[in-house]
């Protein structure tokens, strides 16, 4: 009998403790990555010109480009730049932006990847999927996982707490995305990459389950952990699937309803994670991540992120069309404007304010 396997797209290393930034060159030449020390860093110029100052002396080989935000002109410019040298690789060090331009950038150049988040705000860190601003809005390009993610806790740490909030509430609606894939299974006979639902479902358990907070190293990396996982979950399953459903596409309502007032996605994906497993009538689940969100620190009422009940019922109503092609708890449902307060006034008794 043959031996049948599959190659799975995955990252060459995977390096996540405190202190792994000040390793990033000796890593890099370790795992032949850049044994030269040539490489092309893309940063910002807040957080990213602080760890230059702090890093820059162990990598007197890499070349330096400011990136000014998260825009496919950006991310062109940055790639005409650097295809002018010779380098070994591309080094996105910053934040989602600052890594998707340089995802972006690396591909368009033929050059791998080394991921370096200064946050850990969403899982875009290790997909296959650079989301960059254009003319039309935004936009998503496919691009190669990055051949190296590196992780530096103590940097995680000296981020922001909003950003280690935003990355619980988008790794929990993990959870959300893979029930509502199987509905999709049982009703449309859409096909299910059991081995990256799998992953990505236990990567939002291990941080929905974690008793730890957004202080704990340990948490931390079991967060930064579960997002890297969701990202090869995504490059497993070739799209967004295990890791965006329901809860995904009323973030993007938000986003694209009130564009001036919309809150983190991370944010908006957790509680649109948590109510859309209310609508499929997992109660006990929801109340349980409302519960684990609440205590992270993240809304689970749309009033605690500044919209109106209103303003989050036009939401839910019009999330299916953010995503067309997709079915959801929300498609499935098919619910008009009544059904969705009568449903939303169910949810916030449960939940409690």
């Amino acid at each position: 009998m043959p031996v049948l396997t599959r190659l799975i797209p995955s990252p060459l290393v995977v390096d996540i403790r405190p202190g792994a930034l000040d390793d990033l060159a000796c890593v890099l030449a370790d795992e032949r990555i850049s044994h030269s020390g040539r490489l092309a860093v893309a940063v910002s110029g807040g957080s990213g010109a602080k760890l230059r100052e702090r890093i820059s002396p162990s990598m007197p080989g890499a070349t330096w480009y400011e990136v000014g935000g998260g825009t496919l002109d950006d991310a062109v410019r940055l790639a005409s730049d650097i295809k002018a040298g010779h380098f070994d690789a591309v080094v996105g060090l910053g934040g989602g932006k600052i890594i998707d331009c340089a995802k972006f950038a690396a591909a368009r150049v033929g050059l791998p990847l080394v991921a370096v988040p200064t946050n850990l705000a969403h899982d875009g860190l290790c997909s296959p999927v650079a989301t960059l601003d254009n003319d039309a809005g935004r936009g998503s390009y496919g691009v190669p996982n990055p051949i190296a993610v590196v992780i530096d806790l103590d940097v995680i740490r000296e981020a922001p707490v909003r950003f280690v909030r935003a990355g619980i509430g988008d790794a929990i609606s993990n959870i959300n995305a893979i029930a509502d894939w199987e509905l999709a299974n049982r009703v449309k006979d859409e096909k299910i990459d059991g081995l990256a639902a799998a992953m990505a479902r236990q990567a939002g358990e291990a941080v929905l389950r974690h008793p730890g907070g957004v202080g704990d190293n340990d948490f931390l990396q079991v967060l930064a952990e579960a997002l890297v996982l969701t990202g090869i979950a995504m490059s497993i399953s070739g799209d967004s699937r295990p890791a965006s459903g329901s809860c995904h596409e009323i973030n993007h309502a938000f986003d694209l309803l009130f564009p001036k007032r919309a809150a983190s996605h991370g944010e908006q994906c957790g509680l649109g994670a948590a109510f859309a497993m209310w609508l499929r009538g997992a109660h006990d689940e929801s109340a349980y991540m409302a519960e684990v969100l609440r205590r992270h620190g993240l809304p689970v009422l749309p009033g605690e992120i500044g919209f109106t009940t209103d303003e989050f019922v036009k939401a839910v109503e019009f999330a299916p069309e953010t995503r067309p092609g997709r079915y959801t708890i929300l498609e499935h449902l098919d619910l008009n404007t009544e059904q969705i307060k009568d449903t939303y006034a169910d949810y916030v008794k449960a939940i409690g304010s």
